[in-house]
């Protein structure tokens, strides 16, 4: 084992520029970071040091770590499919969406009279956009919001003091349950409370995802077997359906995900601390707000180096996407995008850039590798390019 830590922080939706098929989703042009970057005038100092800029301008910066892009091979660009493959799962069979007419009729009888609660919406929309919509409807009656959108999912919403937050959990189980059928599997149902009145809505940090279990074995299912631990900060647990983790931590918004970060490198253990920080994605990305996004990036780039500053010497810290969304794009789905794959320890006495990666598998690949665990059926390790000193 090289490494005792491997730190995995995946900036939601943080793209580096359209995969090798990004023509088959219509996102030929798409780039994430580029675009945002271009939106802005100040840099982001601390991830040009790692790499970053390498990736996607003509450059040759004084880099501190190794730096490369990976490109997808599953067939979707959604969370949980980015995520799955990182962990060395192919998706193969694209999950069912439903944003052009919403669920079938069949399907909201059966979770109206599971849950007695009425079906508002049912409409492919934005999460804030339709809880203004109907949210008085819901505060009057009690029904459900239910929605979708270019992903595969099923998200739920209701106020808190409607619906508590438990109830809603057991909503979305049960909506689980259904959509279970193979004709209705999506990727994941979410619980989505939210306070306030008209006008004033705010949708709270309670938000549960209720995800499909990893059909295969996961770089974190091989973690847990040989006793290493896997902490996860974010919606991570969520993610794999709480599989192959040993400790989660949940949180409201990208500062509280990087601030547990930060506690979790003070804590001693052995394995892998695996991170999501969504605001990207969920706030700017889907929002098409490029100025968001980059003061997001900003943020994060700004605790950058207490980050580096703080891992021992033996921590690897690997930092990546699970796909695009390019708030320049039209619409308001995800891109097409190949991820940027950084890579830093205290131990590296050589830097530059790698070959590019074929699957975002390689990135679990080189975890399992490090920990002497089994492989994942796909992807490559690239440990063995990683050159340390004191060797």
């Amino acid at each position: 084992m090289k490494f005792k830590r491997i730190f995995l922080i995946v900036l939601d939706s943080l793209g580096v520029g359209e995969a090798d098929d990004a023509y088959k989703f219509n996102d030929v042009g798409a780039n994430t970071f580029k675009h945002t970057k271009d939106s802005v005038e100040y840099d982001f100092d601390n991830l040009k040091s790692l790499g970053l800029y390498d990736l996607v301008y003509d450059t040759n910066y004084n880099e501190v770590g190794f730096f490369t892009k990976a490109n997808p091979i599953s067939i979707g660009k959604d969370t949980l499919t980015g995520h799955l493959e990182i962990m060395g799962i192919e998706t193969k069979i694209p999950f069912k969406t439903f944003h052009e007419n919403g669920f079938p009729k069949d399907l909201i009888i059966e979770l109206e009279n599971k849950t007695n609660r009425k079906v508002l919406g049912n409409i492919s929309a934005s999460g804030t956009e339709i809880i203004e919509v109907y949210g008085k409807e819901h505060i009057s009656t009690g029904g459900i919001i239910v929605y979708t959108s270019a992903d595969s999912v099923l998200q739920i919403a209701a106020h808190e003091e409607i619906i508590s937050v438990n109830e809603l959990y057991n909503i979305c189980k049960i909506a689980r349950e259904i959509t279970l059928k193979d004709e209705w599997k999506v990727g994941r149902v979410i619980a989505r409370p939210f306070i306030g009145e008209p006008g004033k809505f705010i949708r709270t940090e309670n938000r549960k995802d209720y995800a499909l279990d990893p059909e295969g074995t996961t770089v974190l299912d091989n973690l847990i077997k040989n006793n290493y631990e896997v902490i996860s900060i974010g919606k991570i647990a969520d993610i794999y359906n709480d599989r192959g983790i040993s400790q989660s931590y949940k949180t409201k918004d990208n500062l509280e995900g990087i601030n547990k970060i930060l506690d979790i490198i003070d804590y001693d253990f052995v394995g892998l601390c695996f991170a999501n920080l969504n605001d990207f994605d969920s706030l700017y990305g889907h929002r098409r707000n490029k100025e968001g996004y980059a003061t997001a990036i900003k943020e994060f780039d700004n605790y950058l180096p207490s980050i580096l500053n703080n891992l021992n010497s033996d921590d690897l810290l690997i930092i990546t996407a699970d796909h695009g969304n390019d708030p320049t794009y039209s619409g308001t789905d995800h891109t097409r995008e190949k991820v940027p794959v950084l890579i830093y320890s205290k131990l590296f006495e050589k830097n530059g850039k790698l070959e590019d990666l074929n699957t975002f598998a390689d990135i679990g690949a080189t975890i399992a590798d490090n920990f002497n665990v089994d492989l994942p059926v796909i992807g490559k390790s690239f440990l063995n390019y990683l050159k340390e000193e004191n060797k």
